[in-house]
């Protein structure tokens, strides 16, 4: 009797040590009598004792004074979907996820939705694609309720709500791609967001392939082709249109000037790309045609400057996008990736700088202008280099890799411009003519500093380095700095990140301050030459001062001075300006003239108030028209430094 009763406890308290035990026979689930401890373990089982046929899971980490967070069930019929919990022990709180479905959302901090839906993006990997549409509901609910009081949360708790919505979506909406052989098209319709997953599998033809169309957009993409690039030859896009977001992702976020006003004028929409297996292929596949977004206008469209934007993290920015055309009620934007989109119109604010239609018309012309009359001077000094003979104080190799580099950086740069949709139409070509435009510009800078370093060195007359000049600052010597440092920049900027070219007007983007691979060089530059233009300046004084009475110094005085401020420009000081340009007209305008005119100044200072040059100007036109009589400067210095 007594070794039946131990072997009766024995059994009892192995009984009691097992979390959960399947009886095979009766296909049900058996609950210990006692597991309620969070003793070691991440979770534990709180069982009903009067029905051993059920038992809930707790979470340990999760737990605190007055509340535990539910992470599934055990009964009968198996273990129910593990329920995602958010736990706050200061406030005594939990919520979870069916609280958001079953109960009324508003009741729920909204500190404790959106946790709650951060969770959601990690259960992409465990759920079907019919939970997925549950989870969707979930979220187009938490959609509605953000938008509702976007009016009390700050715009940076407001831009990360969005933002993780966003991401949110874009997990959920994966699992509804399905690998198939065929052509699939999936269509989900909630209250506040529209769902489209369009699938084209190996066997798919051209001819069977539907649209992308929601209420208020619709997308134009090649996805055939694009599967075709793809070794499983299948590909999935995913396309969503969201009527709330517009009040989230506000268009207050859209990167531009804070005195303009900006109006959302069409519904927030995003696209995604995947292969056969829902792995994103928006960063590898490079679009042979741009995808085309139609917008329909949700408000009436005032005059002003649309702009198709996409969203980057915290903030809407215009790179990649551009509108093709528009009517009153429709806008087609052209992008060059795939990403969450938006129409925002930008009008005149309280600043007088507000470009309008007409406006910018005028600054296009007087971009043509400046710049094709700044491109004849530079020709012409180029042509006088290479023909006229004089002995400069300073070394001419310089000044002519200067102007080669200004005049090719501007014509290249006015050709871009002007055939800009030509050009966009082949992304990769737009790509490579601003990683040339980088190069070139550089290259101007680069030159700029070489001749502020040998006007200071002239000025100062630094014999110990004139000793040396032929060894340390000869021909080859100084091309090989002038373009060799513009390069390398240009090739260690390709190498870490070569999706930083080709914005929407053909230049360096300004996602992930890619911009600084050029403004940081051409700061550093800039700096530089105006300290050393200020120390030239103040050496010239010095030598004025010393000048002999009887020389006409008024005269002399006047020509220094006008040399001086043209060699201001050529150094490249004026370019400075280009970080006040916003917001003020006259400024853009100003910095214009100034920089497009560097070959003009280049041909004045070096060219046609020098001496020995104009001699031969003039030698060159009697040659020309013989009745000309030449005339000859005896008096031309034969050693100067600098302009002259």
């Amino acid at each position: 009797m007594n070794i039946i009763f131990s072997l009766t406890l024995l059994m009892l308290l192995i009984s009691s040590n097992l979390l959960i035990q399947r009886s095979l026979q009766a296909s049900t689930w058996q609950c210990p009598v006692k597991n309620n401890s969070c003793t070691n373990v991440s979770i534990y089982f709180n069982c009903n004792r009067s029905n051993l046929m059920y038992c809930s899971v707790e979470s340990c980490d999760q737990r605190s004074v007055g509340c535990s967070c539910t992470l599934g069930s055990y009964n009968e019929t198996g273990y129910s979907a593990p329920d995602l919990c958010t736990c706050e022990a200061k406030n005594q709180s939990c919520y979870c996820l069916n609280d958001l479905k079953t109960q009324d959302i508003q009741s729920v901090p909204i500190t404790s939705v959106m946790e709650i839906v951060g969770l959601i993006s990690n259960m992409t990997t465990q759920i079907p694609p019919e939970i997925a549409t549950d989870y969707l509901k979930v979220l187009d609910q938490v959609q509605i309720r953000v938008s509702g009081m976007s009016s009390n949360i700050s715009h940076k708790d407001l831009a990360a709500y969005g933002d993780t919505l966003l991401n949110v979506y874009d997990e959920m909406v994966s699992v509804l791609v399905v690998s198939t052989n065929e052509t699939t098209y999936k269509n989900v319709s909630l209250n506040n967001t529209e769902v489209r997953v369009l699938t084209v599998g190996k066997d798919a033809s051209l001819g069977m392939i539907p649209s992308i169309k929601t209420e208020n957009a619709s997308m134009d993409i090649d996805i055939y082709n694009i599967s075709r690039k793809i070794p499983s030859n299948s590909a999935a896009v995913t396309f969503l249109s969201f009527t709330s977001m517009d009040k989230i992702l506000k268009p207050e976020f859209f990167n531009s000037s804070n005195s303009m006003n900006k109006t959302m004028m069409s519904t927030v929409i995003s696209a995604t790309l995947y292969n056969s297996t829902a792995n994103k292929l928006t960063e590898a596949v490079n679009f042979t045609e741009p995808v085309n977004f139609t917008f329909k206008h949700i408000n009436l469209q005032d005059s002003g400057t649309l702009f198709c934007v996409y969203w980057n993290i915290t903030e809407w920015i215009v790179d990649g996008c551009s509108v093709l055309h528009k009517n009153s009620s429709y806008t087609v934007c052209s992008c060059v990736h795939l990403s969450t989109f938006a129409l925002i119109l930008q009008t005149g604010g309280s600043s007088s700088s507000s470009l309008s239609s007409s406006d910018e018309h005028l600054m296009e012309m007087l971009n043509l202008v400046a710049v094709s009359v700044g491109l004849v001077f530079n020709s012409l000094a180029l042509l006088t280099f290479a023909f006229c003979r004089w002995k400069p104080g300073v070394n001419n190799v310089a000044r002519i890799n200067l102007c080669i580099s200004l005049l090719s950086a501007h014509l290249l740069f006015l050709l871009t411009q002007r055939f800009l949709k030509l050009i966009k139409a082949d992304q990769r070509l737009c790509n490579v003519l601003s990683g040339f435009l980088h190069f070139l510009f550089l290259s101007c800078f680069v030159w700029m500093f070489i001749e502020a370093v040998l006007l200071y060195v002239c000025v100062k007359n630094l014999s110990q380095i004139s000793s040396k000049q032929r060894a340390v600052l000869s021909s080859r010597f100084l091309i090989v700095i002038g373009y060799v440092i513009a390069l390398v920049i240009v090739g260690v900027s390709v190498g870490l990140y070569p999706e930083g070219y080709g914005s929407e007007k053909c230049w360096i983007k300004k996602e992930n301050y890619f911009i600084w691979s050029f403004l940081g060089p051409v700061c550093v530059i800039l700096v530089i030459n105006t300290i050393l233009f200020i120390r030239i300046i103040h050496s010239l004084n010095s030598t004025l001062r010393k000048l002999n009475a009887e020389v006409s110094r008024m005269k002399q005085t006047k020509i220094m001075v006008f040399k001086t401020l043209a060699q201001f420009v050529v150094l490249g000081c004026p370019w400075i300006l280009g970080f006040f340009t916003e917001d003020n007209m006259m400024i853009e305008i100003f910095f214009l003239i100034l920089n497009s005119q560097q070959g003009t100044f280049i041909f004045l200072i070096y060219c046609l108030l020098n001496n020995e040059v104009r001699q031969q100007y003039v030698k060159w036109m009697s040659a020309l028209f013989p009745g000309l009589k030449s005339k000859t400067n005896k008096d031309a210095p034969k050693k100067r430094c600098g302009p002259d």
